[in-house]
């Protein structure tokens, strides 16, 4: 026990409290306060909030904490807090000038709060209230707080409970020390409680009196060498030679044998009722060991946990200390990669800046070429004769129908120079139409009329290296073409297009669109040949009529436009057909007979593989799908069935050759890393999506997967639902590897 400078014990009384208002909670603090705060050291007012695992909201409903930010729950609670703290304000005053501390606990059993606080505190005495007027008489019954505390409170403290009837506690108060206030007390509990209260006050004090009566007090043994039943039987045993020593005594002062029974009688009541309050000791002592014995495998427990928690926590410094080797690591890559990058952009200008002067020499050379006329140049006979060493065979780099094209020089300039049949008549009327027409217009995706000689009938076109497009469809020169030079080639001949029917006054249909009219230069950039034999339409037919007037039918018969064929009529959208053929040609890279049908029952049976040019391994499917949807469009047999070039064609080509483009920047600098490729689309992402099967992918490649299939596209095993989560995380290091 604690000891003042003047050697007198220090004694902490606690008070329970359970609200502001409650009657029993006054009671006790005014009985502690009359009773107990003149003598302690210290005085507490304790009040148990319970655990908060909820937090209601203004709808009536209740949230669990667990769903919760921790700042909001951690606020709720300082909130209550607060509000437990006001309610100490009455009981406070009550105190007036006496120093009183508080103390707010937080615990679902305030019985066990309240022992364990009292226990680490160092406090000797508890005061409880208790509202129940019959609470002496139903005490061993109780399930309440007081007797929960009296039942399992530990000798080392004393628990006093008030209630209106009297007071209850564990064993005599040593702050009421003088036989006047133990009389006073005893005479008020006696007073107000029940017969049954008496039968153990009665009980409490033979046992008092006994006990310090006892030889071992008197000899001043402490109590730790001697165990509470061998205590309680030598309590017991001192009770008989007690009640011996009063029958001695009884027999000498009473004469009247009736008189000696009847006192012998109340002696046997007693001493049974010392026998039932020891077997109730006994079983006391059990119940606290069995608590003993949880509270050390509850210790046990949380040291385990402990231990745990110390093991995950060296855990996460080490995975720690790797992701920062792994950053340390990744930041030098990066800067690795930015040097690379600057270098590749350096050269990249170099070479830029040495294209555009070969650009300005070519220019400066066809300007000198037609510097005889502001549109084409005119060439005598001995001029193409001396170009293409007299029609030498080694020079014929190509024969159509039209004639014969020859490779040639002109001032030290490659040329294509094509020879017109001589002996048709129409032919040469066509041929001067193509002069007059080229002559007028220039597009980056036509071939460049450089001059022309009427007198032996030939063009003299700027000289293509890589041939025509129908070199590498049926004959596969030299390597096959990537699939994303292929849709490049799509959407620069629609632009040409395009560029030929918003021609002014009158629209020109090139009329002859095929593989073999598409030429392409050294860097595979194409364009349209023999736009001479278009005719030159007076009016635009509109498109409810089918049949216009009569006309001369010429083009590939293949790539003739079927209603053409059929009337005669002549529109921009014939071509439009012609264009639908060549994007089928370059999917599957054969002939034009029967691919309509081929790709019909391939999309429909979605075995569209098994129709693409297996020479180009690495197709984007959903991409090639869109492009032959869209090539069999153009392809109906109904011009006004087939879509528009400008708003319907031409974006959906724009849209494949700017992902033609990435894919190229992509292959041409740093390759990204592979968790950045979408497995269906094996491209960089832009929107990744998580799907089912725990993969990440491109949105639209895997939207438009599970509206067709039920399988993972990866792992080929069936989805076990249809949702897509965005992944914020991949896409924001997308973004920063792009950015860099």
């Amino acid at each position: 026990m604690k000891v003042d400078g003047d050697g007198r014990p220090m004694v902490d009384v606690a008070v329970a409290v359970k609200s502001g208002e409650g009657k029993g909670s006054q009671r006790a603090v005014r009985w502690a306060i009359e009773k107990l705060l003149p003598k302690v050291h210290r005085f507490f007012l304790i009040h148990v909030m319970p655990t908060i695992t909820s937090i209601p909201t203004p709808s009536g409903e209740s949230i669990p904490v667990n769903e919760l930010d921790d700042n909001v729950v951690e606020m709720y609670i300082e909130d209550m807090r607060a509000k437990c703290k006001d309610m100490f304000i009455p009981f406070k005053n009550l105190c007036k000038r006496k120093s009183v501390e508080t103390v707010v606990l937080e615990g679902d059993n305030p019985a066990t709060v309240l022992l364990k606080y009292v226990a680490q505190a160092g406090i000797n005495s508890l005061v409880l209230g208790s509202s129940s007027p019959s609470y002496f008489g139903r005490r061993q019954k109780d399930g309440g707080v007081p007797s929960a505390i009296l039942k399992h409170a530990p000798e080392s403290f004393d628990v006093y409970v008030v209630s209106s009837n009297g007071l209850v506690k564990n064993s005599l108060n040593p702050l009421l020390s003088t036989e006047t206030e133990l009389y006073t007390i005893n005479h008020q509990e006696s007073s107000a409680s029940c017969p049954s209260m008496e039968f153990h006050s009665r009980a409490s004090s033979l046992a008092d009196f006994t006990h310090h009566n006892s030889p071992a007090f008197l000899h001043g043994n402490t109590s730790n060498h001697i165990s509470p039943q061998q205590r309680c039987t030598q309590n017991l045993g001192e009770s008989a030679a007690g009640l011996e020593a009063v029958k001695s005594s009884h027999s000498s002062t009473y004469s009247e044998p009736s008189d000696i029974q009847v006192e012998m009688g109340r002696l046997r009541l007693e001493l049974q009722n010392t026998i039932t309050l020891y077997n109730q000791t006994c079983e006391h002592l059990i119940h606290a060991q069995n608590k003993v014995q949880l509270l050390s495998s509850e210790c046990l427990e949380e040291t385990r946990k402990v231990n745990a928690a110390k093991e995950r926590e060296e855990s996460l410094r080490r995975t720690a200390a790797e992701v920062k080797k792994k950053h340390v690591e990744t930041e030098k890559e990066v800067e690795i990669a930015r040097k690379l990058l600057a270098k590749e952009a350096c050269e990249r200008q170099i070479a830029e800046l040495k294209a555009l002067q070969q650009s300005l020499e070519k220019q400066k050379v066809v300007n000198a070429l037609l510097s005889c006329d502001s549109r084409y140049r005119m060439l005598t006979r001995e001029e193409i004769e001396v170009a293409t060493d007299f029609f030498s065979e080694s020079k014929m780099i190509g024969e159509g129908s039209y004639g014969k094209v020859y490779k040639g020089n002109l001032d030290h300039t490659p040329v294509a120079i094509k020879v017109l049949h001589s002996d048709t008549s129409q032919k040469k009327e066509e041929f001067l139409r193509e002069v007059e027409v080229l002559s007028q217009f220039h597009h980056p995706h036509i071939v460049l009329l450089l001059g022309a000689s009427p007198e032996n009938g030939c063009l003299v076109y700027e000289y293509m290296e890589n041939g025509s497009l129908g070199d590498y469809i049926f004959q596969g020169k030299n390597r096959p073409l990537p699939w994303f030079v292929r849709f490049r080639i799509l959407f620069e001949v629609a632009c040409a297009l395009a560029f030929l029917h918003n021609s002014k006054p009158e629209p020109i249909v090139h009329r002859d669109l095929k593989p073999g009219n598409i030429l392409l230069d050294k860097n595979y950039v194409s364009k349209i040949g023999d736009v001479g034999l278009a005719k030159i339409m007076s009016d635009i037919v509109p498109e409810s009529i089918t049949e216009y007037r009569n006309s001369i039918l010429a083009g590939t018969l293949a790539y003739m436009d079927p209603e053409y064929l059929r009337t005669g009529t002549l529109r921009p959208k014939s071509d439009l057909y012609a264009f639908g053929i060549i994007t089928l040609q370059l999917l599957a890279a054969c002939h034009p007979n029967g691919l309509i049908m081929k790709f019909e029952k391939a999309i429909d049976t979605d075995s569209l593989t098994d129709v693409l040019d297996k020479s180009v391994v690495d197709w984007p499917l959903i991409e090639a799908e869109e492009l032959s949807k869209m090539a069999l469009q153009c392809c109906k047999l109904r011009c006004r069935d087939r879509p528009d070039l400008e708003t319907e064609v031409l974006p959906l080509l724009k849209r494949l050759f700017d992902f033609a483009e990435m894919h190229v920047r992509v292959e041409g600098n740093l390759r990204p890393p592979s968790q950045y490729f979408c497995p269906i689309l094996q491209e960089v992402m832009e929107d990744p999506h998580i799907a089912a099967d725990g993969f990440t992918y491109e949105h639209r490649a895997i939207k438009t997967w599970v509206d067709r299939h039920n399988v993972s596209p990866v792992t080929k095993q069936r989805l076990q639902h249809k949702m897509l989560t965005p992944n914020h995380t991949l896409r924001l290091a997308i973004q920063d590897w792009r950015s860099h």
